[in-house]
């Protein structure tokens, strides 16, 4: 509707139930509405600032009818003291230009190979002119800049109100994730660190076989709670969204704490581990090279399940 009056609004007052926070009335105004304090910056600016307020009276006020719990109109006023904008330019309001999910995803896409013009004038071109993006190169751009600040981590701590384990993951790290993580390989590590605790990382391979790591944790130690927080936490990072396939060690911690946090996915041992444990326990066994490589054939040249029993 903002779009078809060619304005945009502001909230300009608000009242809530100090017990409930319930939203009791608000009051939305032109964006003109009001007057700027006298500017104190050097007249002699080369681009001094339009003017933007220049005291547009229209607003409407809704209240909240408690007989019928619902809002209604208490006071409205229609008229403006300056021309509305066209409909051609109603995209440029502050209050219209908004990302849909699918262009946000574009963006970050975009990011991860061109220059921010560069993308700007794809996704423009793609959408039938820059007119019809709903955003400008102002907003791609905080967009970005947002989004390569955002990280994201989540702590635990004891009854001692003492950090126990800790799991983060930046803005790169679920991108890669949305586009690589349908399989995910995950490890601990042991000692590595002054405390002798375990370092857990989740990663796999790009398009390009290049390493990629979608989060990493700190952990107090390797119970099934433990790996049951940092899986949990790990789906609350990623928008819910559980890889098909995750590889890890033969651990019995967190194949218990698999299931329950990720029921649908389907756990397999990582063929590293299996290698190892091979030369641990039957290492006379790999003095023959015929052993070892009807061993590799199973672990690395059989994809059909059927074939795999058959031999």
């Amino acid at each position: 509707m903002e779009e078809e009056w060619g304005l945009a609004l502001r909230m300009d007052y608000c009242r809530t139930n100090k017990f409930t926070n319930q939203l009791l009335c608000r009051l939305l105004v032109c964006n003109k509405e009001g007057f700027w304090k006298v500017d104190k910056r050097d007249p002699l600016a080369k681009n001094p600032r339009a003017e933007t307020r220049i005291g547009c009276e229209a607003q409407l006020y809704v209240k909240l009818d408690e007989g019928i719990r619902k809002f209604v109109v208490t006071d409205f006023k229609e008229k403006h003291n300056h021309d509305l904008v066209s409909p051609e330019c109603a995209h440029m309001l502050s209050s219209q230009r908004k990302k849909s999910p699918t262009q946000a995803i574009e963006l970050d896409l975009a990011a991860s190979g061109l220059h921010l013009g560069q993308s700007f004038e794809l996704m423009g071109r793609e959408a039938g002119g820059r007119q019809c993006l709903g955003f400008t190169k102002l907003d791609q751009k905080n967009y970005l800049r947002t989004k390569r600040q955002q990280s994201l981590t989540y702590g635990k701590l004891d009854n001692e109100e003492q950090i126990t384990n800790m799991f983060w993951a930046d803005a790169q790290m679920i991108i890669d994730y949305v586009q690589f993580g349908d399989v995910v390989t995950f490890d601990t590590t042991y000692k590595l660190n002054k405390e002798h605790r375990p370092f857990a990382s989740f990663v796999e391979f790009n398009q390009h076989r290049e390493t990629v790591i979608f989060g990493a944790a700190l952990l107090y130690d390797e119970t099934a709670n433990s790996f049951a927080w940092l899986f949990q936490n790990f789906l609350e990072a990623m928008s819910r969204k559980a890889p098909k396939t995750l590889f890890t060690d033969q651990d019995a911690a967190m194949a218990k704490a698999m299931p329950i946090v990720m029921p649908d996915t389907s756990h397999r041992l990582c063929t590293w581990h299996l290698m190892q444990n091979a030369l641990k326990h039957v290492n006379c066994l790999f003095q023959d090279k015929g052993v070892k490589g009807v061993l590799n054939k199973f672990l690395f040249d059989i994809e059909d399940e059927n074939q795999w029993k058959l031999e």
